[in-house]
């Protein structure tokens, strides 16, 4: 593991190396692949964010916007009066640090003003329509971000982990122009974006050929849960998907995952912390 600590807002820190952390999933839209519409109410969501707080969540992830398959992206100022009420509420209650999925650059910028910890881009700081600007945003705002691997079409011309070390170089690269501090930079290699459902498994058997780049090791966020390639593996509907989550979880923990990212965090958490004692000790 990366050894690695985080002095975020309001007296919270993030630790990196001691043992995997587990980020919770907070879906605020109506229209997500899993839970779409459950935690659409302050309400619900302050809720649900305790229930995962209580069982062992470490982050609580929270998204406005889905990134299911096929999903057509909004305006930034629609997803940002999606999300504020929920962010606002969140910043008040919730006990660890909050990170905000979204790979635009002024809902980033809103996020961090409104007290987010962490930034969480699918895009990896290179989201077409806005080059650049996410990379001004992290840079700015001083917060952690989750540079995950991405590209439209699920080809490669080449082996796809060098396709996808170019593209962290990329965003390194775009990071470093902007002000970014490379130890605020955590990788996430896109399971379920960009990639067949066999890529994902390649990706998921060499996931630590990706853990260094240019001979600088990075801290890995992955993220299966419930993804559509363990339907493709397993034939099983999404809501029958924790068990198999859990699979890839312990065995990216086994190949250097520092966080995973999940739905079901309870018993994910438990299987994480068996497979530290594991492996750890």
């Amino acid at each position: 593991m990366t050894s690695r600590t985080y002095t975020l807002k309001h007296g919270k820190q993030l630790v990196l190396g001691k043992r995997t952390l587990v980020m919770g999933i907070l879906n605020v839209t109506p229209d997500s692949f899993s839970d779409g519409g459950r935690w659409n109410t302050v309400d619900r969501a302050l809720k649900h964010m305790e229930e995962m707080v209580r069982v062992g969540a470490d982050i609580i992830d929270i998204g406005a916007e889905s990134s299911r398959p096929g999903f057509v992206t909004m305006p930034a100022a629609q997803e940002i009066e999606r999300l504020m009420p929920f962010l606002d509420a969140l910043v008040r209650e919730c006990p660890v640090p909050i990170s905000v999925d979204t790979f635009k650059a002024e809902t980033a910028r809103e996020a961090a003003a409104a007290g987010a910890d962490m930034l969480n881009d699918i895009w990896g700081m290179q989201y077409a329509e806005e080059p650049g600007r996410m990379a001004e945003v992290a840079a700015s705002s001083g917060l952690p971000i989750v540079v995950m691997h991405n590209q439209d079409g699920k080809e490669y011309p080449g082996d796809i982990i060098a396709s996808m070390k170019d593209f962290f170089r990329r965003s390194l690269a775009i990071g470093e122009r902007a002000g970014v501090p490379r130890e605020n930079i955590i990788l996430d290699p896109g399971i379920g974006f960009g990639k067949t459902p066999e890529g994902n498994l390649e990706v998921l058997r060499r996931q630590q050929e990706l853990l260094e780049i240019d001979g600088v090791r990075y801290p890995l966020l992955l993220g299966t849960s419930r993804k559509s390639f363990i339907g493709a593996a397993l034939g099983l509907p999404v809501e029958e998907r924790m068990e198999a989550t859990g699979a890839t979880c312990v065995l990216g923990i086994a190949k250097g995952a520092d966080i995973v990212r999940v739905h079901d965090v309870k018993p994910i958490v438990r299987m994480c912390r068996m497979a530290d004692a594991v492996l750890n000790g």
